[in-house]
């Protein structure tokens, strides 16, 4: 049997792991995920990418799919809306950002089904933060000032 001390040691690192892991993914090479909305050229990049990977699913004019809020005969969800009237602009950046590179189950645990891919691997960080920067740039001036306070409440300054 495993000594106490043993088990003490194991579950701090295992902690420490975790913790270091959760920093990781919400950090880029530059530091916390920030979108870029007012940058051209970013966001040009990210209009083609989304028309290429996104707008199949999410629409064209970011409108989503029909009923997106009811549940297909499969128990999945449609894509939703990413312009004002879905709930995009109701999360902050590193958490889009982590459910477009890693998949909802980032956030939804691994058993969540659902039809969005995880881009990891298929996208670079940079791609993904023009698609969200594109995204971003489309929505109204309230709903862009709310997702600024949204993000300056979970990004220390």
């Amino acid at each position: 049997m495993l000594s106490k001390k043993v088990l003490l040691i194991a579950a701090v690192v295992l902690v420490a792991l975790l913790l270091g892991y959760q920093y990781t993914v919400q950090q880029n090479l530059a530091g916390p995920i920030r979108l870029m909305p007012d940058d051209a050229a970013v966001v040009a990049q990210g209009q083609e990418v989304y028309v290429a990977e996104c707008a199949t699913c999410h629409g064209a004019q970011l409108q989503g799919q029909l009923n997106w809020q009811q549940r297909l005969p499969n128990g999945r969800l449609p894509a939703p809306p990413h312009d004002e009237t879905g709930h995009t602009w109701h999360h902050d950046d590193a958490s889009l950002f982590n459910v477009t590179k890693y998949g909802p189950q980032f956030v939804a645990g691994p058993d969540y089904q659902s039809d969005m891919p995880a881009y990891e691997g298929k996208l670079t960080d940079a791609e993904i933060i023009a698609v969200l920067s594109y995204i971003k740039s489309e929505w109204p001036a309230e709903a862009r000032a709310t997702h600024d306070e949204i993000n300056r409440r979970a990004v220390p300054q």
